[in-house]
């Protein structure tokens, strides 16, 4: 990869690191804000149940964060626009090894 295309992705790559970091200090702030327990429990219902579609989110950051870091990495090593199983020039993975990586995962979500 040419050194200003490299430099471009690794721009947006760094901006998009910054923004779900970002993204995780607002969750951080907003579960210590409301983590006093509501005296009435209809009051407290929306909160309880907030709690956890946050964590969730704030979960799926923390791996697009790994993501984002490991494509920093490729950059670096210059390994970065080949297909991490076979070598083949694609993103992270060419079409097929991306189906077998998919295929197990889609019958075993977590969410």
């Amino acid at each position: 990869m040419r050194p200003r295309r490299r430099a471009y992705f690794r721009r947006k790559l760094l901006r998009r690191r910054r923004d779900v970091l970002a993204g995780s200090r607002e969750t951080i702030v907003h579960l210590r804000e409301n983590s006093a327990p509501e005296p009435d429990i209809a009051d407290r219902a929306p909160v309880e149940s907030e709690r956890p579609v946050e964590l969730r989110t704030r979960d799926r950051a923390r791996k697009m964060l790994a993501k984002i870091d490991a494509a920093l990495r490729r950059l670096d090593d210059g390994t970065c626009g080949y297909c991490e199983e076979r070598g083949e020039p694609i993103a992270t993975l060419s079409i097929d090894a991306q189906e077998r990586y998919e295929r197990p995962e889609k019958t075993c979500r977590d969410d």
